[in-house]
């Protein structure tokens, strides 16, 4: 998914609609919801997806509880009705509160790494290119560094303008429209820590936006009276106050609390709201258009380490990782992204950042006024005690701890990208990359593991995510195909289309709204008592198969054991992000993000004996090959061209002399 940096550059979807009297939220009256599965569908399903995880003892154990589980006036039966009666009473979805919170908000880890997510934004056309090469030192913040920041703000600006006026084209693909209600809470949003489970507040009405630089926050106001908009030169006006007085500040980095455990945040939270000038603080952040952080320091020389500044800063400082969006630039004017996973999917934000780097540099927006802003507003925190220190203190421990254990490293694979794998391999890009992770996870663990990639369900209303389980029996065979020798060629590529075709199938399905693990989700949340002792939910290979037990497709691990994986596709090259846990290498088949990184290169590289080349499409050899084509058909040009004023002059010779 997305993934999802660099432009969010992944292959590109019919998502937009281009018919201009469309109105952003005009589908959704026509919009189905999302359908309950048959308790019988899901079950067959469940267990065609346990199979390549369990020995054929353990199997036949499961289907003995499945079988069980969906008997007539059984436990599935009673939970189903139960489902059916709890959705009668939700007026768009019946998984959207049970996901938001199982998902979301009940989970206490803290946010940075495990929930929010990262975008590294490819540099502006306009960008100062000796920045690059030598960035201000740390301490430091840079012109070019400001005027970018408020150029993306116009831009933001802009985008939120489309969507208030709702002449934001609205998402389809293949000509089905998607839900647009994700795109309300692209600003305006933040999440509130609270006992148990958090909460999401939105108000659309705010003026300001919260401007961070070395933990000092600011209100700053990017419209003027009466919310009519200002010139990028204006806002310019306002960052730079913003650095002359946030470098010298002091205030406490309240900030990092956001990054703690969701239990001390939300101690310290109350702590913070008892003082009426702190709660004015808090509150203004929530209601914050967004946040923007300006970095004191450039991005690090080292690609593995570039990504880093925007995943959790080395520190997780300057930062407030409850907003759904924090824009960063760094001083030597990179920018990107760190968002709130829980009110928006992956592919909503994308759009808007497709928008802000197509057009950059920002041009002012049409009836611009000229009027001056008020000046940034320091967020004072001066009534400190100790108790909100210990607390600051505690969560500088949980962030070191979480920040060492993490690793993080990029894979840039530069041979070729979807143009081939569409062209000659002749298959889905998102379909091939599932399998190149596969036979890469089997490769080096040498054993199967559950596997979770996203499918979206916008077809539906209010519709976010259902799961994806990309192992299959097939993909599974497929997999074991490599490294055995007695195995042709065209036998494995029997089993490639076998194994694409199954997920394809398995990515429709989920898109249909008849996936397997949000059915099952909703099911254990009508569980009662101790009806889970002895069911289907408390089976091992329940457990085992939950996908995210080991690997999935997304951002963070999401257990200590597996992989967090995101890749974008583009046309002559494939970008991975991969991240793992440190703190596992001592156990059997612990993560190893670098030695993964290997094998998926490897794997990428020996799926091209698949599919030999032709001469017409092969990545980096494609373009070799055809920049020496263009070559020799210039030389061959200009050898004709000789060749015919030889052939001329040599005519009229032999007339004059011959003749």
């Amino acid at each position: 998914m997305l993934r999802s940096f660099n432009k969010f550059s992944t292959i590109k979807r019919n998502f937009y609609a281009t018919n201009k009297n469309y109105i952003t939220f005009d589908n959704q009256v026509n919009l189905p919801k999302l359908p309950i599965p048959q308790i019988a569908d899901t079950a067959h399903r469940y267990l065609e997806s346990t199979k390549p995880l369990l020995s054929p003892q353990k199997f036949e154990e499961t289907s003995k509880l499945v079988q069980k589980f969906t008997e007539k006036g059984g436990l599935g039966e009673k939970l189903q009705n139960r489902l059916i009666d709890y959705a009668a009473t939700r007026p768009n979805s019946w998984l959207e509160e049970i996901w938001l919170n199982k998902a979301y908000l009940e989970w206490r880890e803290p946010s940075l790494i495990n929930v929010n997510w990262w975008c590294n934004f490819l540099d502006s056309p306009v960008h100062d290119k000796l920045l690059l090469k030598k960035p201000p030192p740390s301490g430091v913040l840079s012109n070019f560094q400001i005027e970018r920041a408020a150029g993306l703000i116009t831009n933001l600006l802009n985008f939120k303008h489309l969507i208030e006026t709702e002449t934001l084209p609205p998402d389809v693909a293949k000509n089905v429209p998607f839900c647009m209600n994700q795109y309300r809470y692209l600003f305006h949003t933040c999440r509130i820590p609270q006992p148990k489970c958090d909460k999401l507040v939105v108000n659309p009405g705010a003026t300001h936006i919260i401007v961070m630089l070395k933990n000092q926050m600011f209100k700053v106001q990017v419209y003027g009276k009466g919310c009519s908009r200002v010139s990028t030169a204006e806002i310019t006006r306002q960052l730079l106050a913003v650095g002359k007085e946030g470098l010298i500040s002091t205030e406490p980095p309240i900030g990092l609390l956001t990054a703690a455990h969701r239990d001390t945040w939300t101690k310290a939270y109350n702590y913070l709201s008892k003082s009426p000038s702190h709660a004015k603080n808090l509150k203004l952040i929530q209601d914050a258009i967004f946040v923007l952080c300006l970095d004191d320091h450039s991005t690090k020389n080292n690609p593995d380490h570039t990504h880093l500044q925007f995943f959790h800063n080395f520190n997780a400082e300057n930062r407030w990782f409850d907003k759904s969006l924090q824009f960063i630039v760094a001083s030597n004017g990179k920018a990107g992204v760190n968002g709130e996973h829980s009110p928006v999917d992956a592919v909503i934000p994308g759009r808007l950042f497709d928008y802000l780097i197509q057009n950059e540099p920002a041009v002012d927006p049409e009836n611009v006024t000229e009027s001056l802003l008020p000046p940034p507003e320091l967020l004072k925190w001066r009534e400190t005690t100790e108790e909100l220190t210990d607390l600051i203190n505690e969560a500088k421990t949980t962030v070191k701890k979480l920040i060492n254990e993490t690793e993080s490293v990029l894979l840039h694979y530069r041979v070729y990208g979807g143009r081939y794998i569409k062209e000659i391999a002749e298959t889905s890009p998102d379909s091939f990359m599932q399998l190149v992770l596969q036979v890469a996870w089997l490769r080096l663990h040498k054993e199967p593991t559950a596997v979770y990639e996203t499918s979206s369900t916008r077809a539906f209303l209010h519709g976010r995510t259902e799961t994806g389980r990309s192992l299959s029996n097939e993909s599974l065979e497929f997999a074991k195909s490599f490294g055995n020798d007695d195995i042709l060629y065209d036998e494995q590529r029997k089993l490639f289309r076998n194994a694409i075709q199954k997920h394809l199938e398995t990515m429709k399905l989920c898109a249909a709204g008849k996936g397997i693990d949000r059915h099952l989700l909703g099911l254990r949340c009508m569980l009662q008592g101790d009806e889970a002792k002895d069911s289907l939910f408390s089976d091992e290979a329940f457990v085992k198969s939950i996908p995210g037990n080991r690997f999935y497709g997304g951002f963070g691990p999401v257990v200590p054991e597996g992989y967090g994986v995101n890749y974008a596709i583009d046309k002559d090259v494939i970008k991975l992000s991969i991240s793992g846990k440190k703190n596992t290498k001592t156990k059997k088949n612990a993560p190893d993000v670098y030695q993964f990184r290997a094998m998926i290169e490897r794997t990428l590289t020996d799926f091209m004996i698949l599919f030999p080349k032709r001469s017409s499409i092969w990545g980096m050899d494609w373009k070799n090959l055809h920049e020496e084509e263009r070559k020799e058909e210039v030389y061959f040009k200009s050898m004709a061209k000789a060749s015919e004023d030889y052939l001329k002059r040599k005519t009229n010779l032999e007339k004059k002399y011959l003749q």
